[in-house]
């Protein structure tokens, strides 16, 4: 089984990913992780390695190719980053949009990161709009476009293991002969 977890900053992902793969015994791969992992391979800390990604598409490539491959190599994964869903395209049996308002996201992130809402809402909205350029640069992607998602969920509507028992029932009543009604998708992007 093959299930992304995609959505914007502060909307869950990492922590439904992780508790998914631990649900279905099956490995997390986080695109969050696999940057980091490009950030100390090139010996740059993150905030700098953040900021050469602004100017160098390469990194955005190199990880997205990574993220790629590894949805086309391999099985019994839960795939997260904000192009998981794109990537996997076909490979992917259920693919998971989650999200919730930009005020709800960016107190979650405050707590997080230890910062102030309007700070991290500040900052939120210029990664979220520096994201949107570059994806539709690279890739023709339109990240606000949710049609190939089976899920999309609002995280702010629900508590955390509301939104978790809602994504474990859905996958397990997935039926991979019911393939037909799924949006049907390439992933044949430049890297």
């Amino acid at each position: 089984m093959l299930l992304t977890v995609s959505g914007p900053p502060g909307s869950g992902k990492s922590t439904t990913a992780a508790a998914l793969a631990d649900e279905f015994g099956i490995e997390h791969v986080s695109g969050g992780d696999i940057f980091r992992s490009l950030a100390e391979e090139r010996d740059y800390s993150l905030a700098q390695f953040n900021e050469l990604a602004e100017e160098d598409d390469q990194i955005d490539r190199d990880l997205d190719r990574r993220l790629q491959t590894i949805a086309r190599e391999r099985d019994d994964i839960v795939l997260e980053s904000r192009l998981s869903g794109w990537l996997a395209a076909d490979e992917a049996d259920v693919r998971i949009w989650l999200d919730a308002p930009l005020h709800v996201r960016a107190a979650r992130i405050a707590d997080r990161e230890d910062k102030s809402v309007d700070q991290a809402k500040r900052e939120t909205e210029e990664r979220e709009a520096s994201e949107r350029d570059r994806y539709l640069d690279y890739y023709d992607i339109d990240i606000a476009d949710l049609s190939i998602y089976d899920l999309s969920i609002n995280t702010a509507r629900w508590d955390e293991a509301t939104v978790f028992d809602l994504l474990v029932e859905s996958v397990e009543g997935y039926d991979a002969a019911s393939d037909e009604g799924k949006l049907q998708i390439t992933a044949d992007y430049e890297f």
